[in-house]
């Protein structure tokens, strides 16, 4: 490993440079160096991007004067003779020479380096390299020169622009999440408002259960207990009383029949309530975790979670399940894209009767080590200039939409490596989304 070099001082004069070549013999070429050296000093004194030569010990020997304004020099007198140690930290100056001396060594140049570059008093910045062989007159390499450009407020604006992205792409990803949270919910609002009705009914016919006919008829009874035989016999009230037990047995069980039926309505309420809120649980748990599931039983439970009782009823769901391989992929994010796709499927069916809604299914294999989920309506359909832009932050048709979930879509089926697209004949003719991910085994291979 090379060594931080000695000061100017210690060293010979410079065997190159514009000032230190050897002078002509004829007058002629006295002249043409005279204006080779007037181009030289020209060319530095005004290049705005930093030029410099160095000798074989990394000594600098010539430079440009913007380079002296880099380096806060009086002038570039100041900085012949010195090298990268006398300017920069130990680490960048030591990767600067072990360039050059790679340079020297094999004449290959170093072309478009983004090089960071530390300051002794903490400044950092960032410059784009090139840095190429010197050659004198016979070919042989007796250096090094290079020229670079000062990229530091590039690379600031660019980490900020991918900051903002991330930040944005983070905020897209919360808002679909929050827009299928929203949709959940309100699947979830339309059980509880069938739990409700469920609740009303059942309180409704048992207060108007007929317990106190049942107490009355127990009173007259128990005031006839001496005289029940002739009680049941001969007046005209107890010759009723068979009758009236025949009628309140039949309403009895008229009411244990309806009371039953909608119990057994509450409980599929609640239990879907469970069920929803247990799968939510169960897919949040695996955020982050790459690994191979099965993209049938994924698209159940997204049908379960985001079409509730009413929506079955209304919404022909026809599944095509080929029989394909796992997928590989994080399976919290392939079930909120599901859900977006499920949940505008059903907008989309709005403008159809409720006897004439169909989603349609399909999981099937797609081009090599790939499986394709399609889910496609016959509702609303979309306009070719509007399907251009569905993928669009921001871009919704509908009316209380804030366009985040098919955007949050596309990016989180790009990050897992797949594919997201969208196609509709137009107004009226429905539409299909299709999204293509890696299967498990051409992932592992």
């Amino acid at each position: 490993m090379p060594t931080p070099l000695q000061s100017s001082s210690e060293l010979d004069p410079p065997t190159a440079g514009p000032d230190s070549l050897p002078a002509p013999g004829a007058a002629g070429a006295g002249e043409e160096l005279r204006f080779a050296r007037t181009l030289v000093n020209g060319f530095l004194g005004n290049v705005p991007y930093c030029v410099y030569f160095k000798n074989r010990q990394g000594q600098f020997i010539a430079l440009s004067q913007s380079m002296a304004v880099l380096f806060r020099a009086k002038d570039v007198k100041e900085i012949e003779g010195r090298t990268d140690f006398d300017y920069f930290s130990e680490a960048h100056a030591r990767s600067a020479l072990e360039d050059e001396q790679r340079i020297m060594k094999t004449g290959k140049p170093v072309i478009g380096k983004l090089e960071k570059e530390t300051w002794p008093d903490g400044r950092v910045t960032w410059a784009l390299t090139s840095k190429l062989p010197l050659r004198d007159a016979k070919g042989e390499i007796i250096g090094t020169f290079g020229l670079s450009k000062d990229m530091t407020r590039e690379v600031a604006n660019k980490a900020a622009l991918e900051s903002a992205r991330r930040d944005l792409m983070d905020a897209s990803r919360v808002a679909g999440m929050a827009e299928v949270a929203t949709d959940v919910l309100h699947s979830v609002g339309t059980v509880l408002s069938s739990l409700n009705v469920s609740a009303s009914v059942i309180a409704m016919r048992l207060h108007h259960f007929k317990t106190n006919s049942l107490a009355k008829l127990s009173a007259l009874l128990d005031e006839h207990k001496g005289d029940l035989a002739e009680f049941l016999t001969n007046d005209p009230r107890g010759r009723r009383v068979v009758e009236f037990l025949e009628s309140l047995a039949r309403h009895y069980q008229e009411e244990h029949s309806h009371l039953l039926h909608e119990i057994t309505l509450l409980q599929k309420d609640v239990d879907q309530i469970k069920e929803t809120v247990a799968m939510q649980q169960a897919y949040a748990a695996t955020a982050g975790v790459v690994e191979p599931f099965d993209p049938v039983g994924l698209m159940e439970d997204s049908l379960r979670m985001n079409l509730g009782a009413r929506d079955r009823n209304e919404v022909s769901i026809v599944r095509e399940f080929q029989a394909v391989p796992q997928i590989m992929a994080e399976r919290r994010k392939v079930l909120q894209i599901v859900a977006n796709l499920i949940l505008n499927a059903r907008h989309a069916l709005h403008t159809r009767n409720a006897g004439d809604r169909v989603i349609r299914i399909r999981i099937e294999k797609g081009a090599e080590g790939r499986v394709r989920i399609t889910v496609q309506d016959n509702g609303a359909g979309i306009s070719r200039e509007n399907l251009v832009r569905i993928f669009q932050h921001g871009f919704t048709t509908k009316a209380h939409g804030h366009g985040f979930g098919l955007h949050t879509s596309i990016l989180a089926a790009r990050e897992m490596g797949g594919t997201l697209t969208a196609q509709s004949d137009g107004p009226g003719a429905g539409a299909a989304f299709t999204l293509e991910l890696p299967a498990a085994v051409a992932a592992a291979a």
